[in-house]
């Protein structure tokens, strides 16, 4: 199976808007979804924004984001290298330092 790295605006994505093909990817079996645990923290943190950019009620959004967050292997962002952190921030650096976990665990995992 192909492992595939999920970010915080793929999920917020995914979110905002029912019946896109990208919940049907993220509820796809022909993959194995990855990210490091950061992106719990984002979510709740954004939550109350999503829950005003979307038209789905707060009880949509929880279901879908309940059954998104069981198909998402979670990492804790210890168990990634240093080699592959310090790799990732230099990537990342000058474009946004919070994509860094989310590359560095792709470097890792030699995820898409």
């Amino acid at each position: 199976m192909k492992i595939v790295i999920v970010d915080t605006n793929i999920l917020f994505s995914s979110l905002l808007a029912s019946g896109t093909k990208l919940r049907e990817v993220l509820s796809n079996d022909k993959y194995n979804f990855y990210a490091p645990n950061f992106l719990i923290a984002e979510i709740f943190k954004h939550k109350n924004k999503i829950l005003k950019c979307t038209s789905a009620t707060e009880s949509e959004v929880d279901e879908f984001l309940v059954k998104s967050l069981q198909n998402i292997n979670f990492v804790n962002e210890g168990l990634i290298s240093t080699e592959n952190f310090i790799h990732a921030y230099r990537l990342c650096g000058n474009v946004d330092e919070k994509d860094t976990p989310f590359v560095a665990l792709t470097l890792e995992l030699n995820g898409n």
